[in-house]
């Protein structure tokens, strides 16, 4: 196929996807979004390879897969060093929970258990995204469009790390809440588009066609 056809091709099938995702994550509560995110991705594993053999994207997903043939460890670590996305999305997921549940007790004042000890549980999960999972030797072994999230969220967990580390007063701790769930969904959506429009054309079409006839 000349490469300008296929362009076009995977040109449209991303604006399939971006028509698809918008009308399936369309809806009030982050609940609900979530639960439309799952019911594509049963229908994303449901289909078969498409003609060109895409799959999952993230190399670490693909890991889970299927059992791959015996390798000799170095090398077998060095093909799933990738930085994973899907871990950093939990860990600021998890973050955005417990400072929000911190919320609950600001009457208490800074000085409260309930909130320092979901302080230090966000800072662990911080350290942990930074040290484990968005490693630079990770990120340069990523793919172009998911190493542009991962770098993102590289960024932000510094930021929200640095300010929880000399936090004084509710007002910076209600702030810190609201603008790390924020960048959760937003990294959310992100990381999901892009491996939507990553898919391969035969599978995104075909996702698309079941998400706009489930919808009828």
């Amino acid at each position: 196929m000349e490469p300008n056809v296929k362009a076009i091709i995977y040109n449209i099938g991303g604006r399939l996807w971006d028509y698809a995702f918008s009308r399936m994550t369309t809806g009030r509560g982050t609940p609900l979004i979530e639960q439309r995110i799952d019911q594509i991705q049963k229908v994303i594993d449901s289909l078969p390879p498409d003609s060109e053999g895409n799959r999952e994207i993230s190399p670490a997903l693909m890991a889970t897969e299927a059992p791959e043939p015996e390798t000799p460890a170095s090398t077998k670590s060095e093909d799933i060093a990738t930085a994973c996305v899907a871990c950093a999305l939990g860990h600021f997921s998890r973050s955005a929970g417990a400072l929000n549940e911190a919320m609950r007790f600001k009457g208490e004042g800074m000085t409260s258990n309930e909130i320092l000890d979901r302080i230090a549980s966000v800072l662990e999960e911080l350290n942990a995204l930074e040290r484990f999972d968005l490693t630079p030797e990770k990120l340069q072994r990523t793919p172009k469009w998911e190493r542009e999230i991962a770098e993102e969220a590289l960024l932000h967990s510094r930021q929200l790390r640095h300010r929880l580390e000399g936090i004084q007063s509710i007002e910076e701790l209600e702030q810190a809440a609201a603008e790390t769930a924020a960048f959760y969904k937003k990294m959310n959506r992100e990381w999901y588009k892009g491996r939507f429009r990553n898919l391969g054309t035969e599978k995104a079409e075909a996702i698309s066609q079941r998400v706009g006839a489930g919808e009828k």
